[in-house]
């Protein structure tokens, strides 16, 4: 086949480039996070001996990972090339590509290049790590090149749920890349910046070797709607109120959501009180930035909601999710300082369950309901769109680009896996295409495109300041208390005397309730006694020897008792 003739998708095949080319050495891809899971966007690219990022998210820990705060990606590949690292871009504001930005700079302290939107939340949440002033941050806006090294990132406006979303268009002398972040094509936008769907177009013409997409919505047909349909709802919604306070309930980030219900607070003469740290963050940002219109005196402190009637307030909320400590949920189980909920409510959940969230959602909905408040939150009400594009939207991307190469992300491995058969359908082969996994290393440049090693990759989890202290040993011992419980075994030697002057005394918890189970209780200690009294009697001393005997008599007590497998804790004093 010659450089101009057609290839099987039915369109000019771009040129490839001759055997004795300059443009030999590959890009490395590596994915840190973001594949086969929702959160946690992290990806790394190399050329030449030079590296730069794409996003570090966060994602929420998952209901087995009790105790943990946030699961961030592990840095330990960053932290051994630091030297090479050029920059970190952000594609947008949202948790999930930029909660872990915060500790990876504590690890390499590079540029971090993003919009001014963007830039605004990292602050907060670098100011929360108190590590704002050391910090490189550098504004960008769409159109703007950034040279990292060898690589040149340009950076395109796309629609996403948050304002100053950004795609990269990232070339070196291998070849031109494109990665979206999240996205979505909204050709009515509350801010009116319509997706540059025509540089896309461009740099498509111009020739792309690898195109990386997000992947969230890959198995939903047809058309994302408009952000714009969600205001049409609230006002409708608004008028069925009637003189009952209404709470919405959205994501803290969602800057356009919140815009629009602004609008209709103001439409409707009703006040706005914010209640959720993340929200009251956001809209200071929003505010301050220019992406928000708030109007003087619209905004109350909520301390002041006892001041107004039902029918002149608005409560804007976090816990969308059900989370258990969010506002709404708070104020569901009645555990609200400030907001008692009551027949006199008419809440408006602004928001679609993410995968797993669906019981928590609807525990907080059944007890807000079981207060007496109506509850907006069906799917059939329109108060909720997705911020990442349909199927239809990720074809159009993908015939505009008209990538060599294409790598689905974003998702979990069905979204990712529906991603690669739009690709099919548009006229990809399969063996074009790669589904990548954390971990992953893909080489590529002109006539290659392969899985070519792997980096150290995974989770590492956040509890409290604690940073990877948590591991699989103690979330297993966790599991086991909130399970069985634990047994405490208490005695006393006098080592001179080689005898027991004390105990052994039982302390359950979590296991039987001690008054009611003397029989077993009994029966626990004079194993214990006979245990430790039998390495007493053999001349151990070793005090791991003689509490690996004790846990070894008690467990199997209670096994053969209760058939439950408590954590036994062996406490020796010696006197």
């Amino acid at each position: 086949m010659n450089s101009t003739e057609k290839s099987p998708r039915g369109r000019k095949k771009k040129p490839v480039k001759a055997q004795n080319s300059t443009f030999t050495i590959p890009i490395h891809i590596s994915f840190l996070g973001g594949l086969n899971e929702i959160g946690k966007n992290m990806t790394l690219y190399e050329y030449k001996g030079d590296m730069f990022i794409v996003d570090c998210g966060l994602a929420f820990p998952e209901s087995d990972m009790l105790g943990v705060d946030l699961v961030i990606p592990d840095f330990t590949y960053v932290q051994r090339n630091a030297d090479k690292i050029k920059g970190i871009l952000i594609t947008h504001g949202h948790e999930d590509h930029i909660g872990g930005l915060a500790y990876l700079l504590k690890v390499v302290n590079v540029p971090v290049y993003a919009t001014a939107l963007t830039i605004g939340l990292i602050e907060g949440k670098l100011r929360e790590h108190n590590m704002l002033d050391a910090c490189d941050l550098r504004v960008i806006k769409p159109g703007d090149r950034i040279k990292l090294g060898q690589f040149e990132a340009e950076a395109i406006h796309v629609n996403h749920s948050i304002p100053d979303a950004l795609a990269f268009a990232i070339r070196c002398e291998a070849g031109t890349l494109v990665q979206t972040g999240d996205f979505k094509i909204d050709t009515t936008p509350i801010d009116g910046q319509v997706i540059d769907i025509a540089r896309f177009a461009e740099i498509g013409k111009e020739g792309v070797l690898c195109y990386l997409a997000d992947s969230t919505n890959a198995e939903k047909p047809g058309y994302s709607a408009s952000e714009r349909t969600v205001g049409q709802s609230f006002e409708t919604l608004f008028r069925r109120a009637g003189k009952r306070r209404i709470i919405v309930a959205t994501f803290a980030s969602n800057i356009h959501r919140v815009q629009q219900i602004i609008n209709e607070a103001v439409s409707n003469n009703r006040k706005v009180a914010l209640s959720g740290r993340s929200l009251e963050n956001v809209l200071a940002v929003g505010k301050e930035l220019g992406y928000l219109d708030v109007p003087d005196g619209i905004i109350i402190p909520l301390d002041e909601i006892g001041n107004y009637e039902p029918w002149q307030l608005l409560l804007v909320t976090t816990g969308s999710q059900g989370e258990p400590l969010s506002a709404l949920s708070r104020m569901a189980f009645q555990d609200h300082k400030k907001v008692n909920i009551s027949s006199n409510d008419f809440v408006i959940i602004s928001a679609t369950p993410i995968p797993g969230n669906e019981k928590s959602v609807g525990k907080v909905v059944n007890e807000l309901m079981r207060h007496g408040a109506e509850v907006v939150y069906e799917k059939m009400y329109d108060v909720h769109v997705s911020g990442h594009a349909n199927q239809e939207e990720l074809k159009l991307m993908l015939s505009l680009i008209k990538p060599s190469y294409f790598i689905p992300v974003h998702g979990e491995q069905k979204h990712l896996s529906k991603h690669a058969m739009l690709a099919n359908q548009v006229g990809m082969s399969s063996k074009d295409i790669i589904i990548a996994e954390i971990g992953k290393t893909v080489e590529v440049c002109e006539g290659t495109f392969r899985e070519n090693g792997m980096v150290p990759a995974g989770r590492v989890l956040v509890d409290g300041s604690g940073v990877g202290d948590v591991g699989q040993v103690v979330l297993r011992d966790r599991t086991k208390l909130a399970q069985d419980g634990i047994i405490t075994v208490v005695l006393t030697i006098d080592s001179a005397a080689n005898e027991i002057v004390a105990g052994p005394d039982i302390v359950s918890r979590g296991f039987v309730y001690v008054r009611e189970s003397e029989e077993i209780i009994g029966e626990m200690e004079q194993v214990a006694l006979e245990a430790a009294q039998d390495c007493l009697d053999n001349d151990i001393r070793d005090w791991a020897s003689i509490k690996a005997s004790i846990r070894d008599e008690v467990s199997q007590i209670v096994y053969e008792r209760t058939r439950r497998t408590p954590m036994i804790l062996p406490i020796i004093m010696e006197v």
